[in-house]
């Protein structure tokens, strides 16, 4: 139940703010190269018990990735399907997933120097939804879900500090502090504690990108304790 923030430019770039949720006892890695041989140059963050990535990143394409979990009506048996900690680090090679896939659904947001879309898949179909110019939010359903009330409370407040000015990354930090004044439980907050949902996952990171022909660059704070923001640490 990850939330992602982005804004499209015209004529080409983006900023995203990314914010991930995941069970705290699954452990994982910061920022860093950890895919060497596979993926050179790549950074992500890396889960180490599929040593996939939930967000990666090539600088010398200015391609970046980021996978969110949304329902699916897979009919598979559990011992049959695959990770989909592939599909991030796949994206920036230049590999976008096409259907039929063994995979529970996602949401993979592709950011490139002049456009982004998101890839979805429920189980039994894949489709695509470019992201229009201007600001827009993804979780767990589609860009922009009004149904999503996170989205809902929180789209026209980004929306109102578009990522213009050269403080935009500080202007969406402070909007997201603002934010966890919510009690993480509340379906309207974004940094989370999911498991009064039924899941297990709670808001443990969140990273800040700008893409553009020029550079790509990312940076990844950490929650001081899971679903809580306090002082986050970078």
């Amino acid at each position: 139940m990850c939330t992602v923030v982005i804004d499209v430019a015209e004529p080409g770039g983006s900023r995203l703010l990314a914010v991930r949720d995941e069970d705290p006892e699954r452990e994982w890695d910061s920022l860093g190269e950890w895919w060497p041989e596979t993926y050179q140059g790549v950074v992500g963050i890396r889960d180490r018990r599929a040593g996939g990535a939930w967000l990666a990143a090539d600088p010398r394409t200015r391609r970046l990735a980021v996978l969110l979990n949304r329902a699916d009506t897979l009919d598979l048996p559990e011992d049959q399907v695959l990770t989909r900690g592939s599909l991030a680090l796949e994206s920036v090679a230049g590999r976008s997933p096409s259907a039929p896939l063994r995979m529970h659904g996602f949401n993979l947001l592709e950011v490139g120097p002049d456009a982004a879309r998101v890839l979805s898949w429920d189980g039994e179909s894949l489709t695509e939804t470019p992201v229009p110019t201007g600001v827009h939010m993804i979780a767990h359903d589609g860009l922009d879900d009004p149904a999503t009330a996170r989205i809902a409370r929180w789209l026209p407040e980004f929306r109102a500090h578009a990522a213009k000015s050269d403080d935009w990354d500080a202007e969406w930090t402070a909007l997201l502090a603002t934010s966890a004044a919510l009690d993480p439980t509340d379906d309207a907050a974004i940094i989370r504690d999911n498991r009064p949902h039924g899941y297990p996952t709670q808001s443990l990171l969140y990273c800040i990108a700008a893409v553009d022909h020029a550079a790509l660059d990312v940076r990844q704070t950490t929650l001081p304790a899971p679903g809580h923001w306090l002082h986050a640490e970078g």
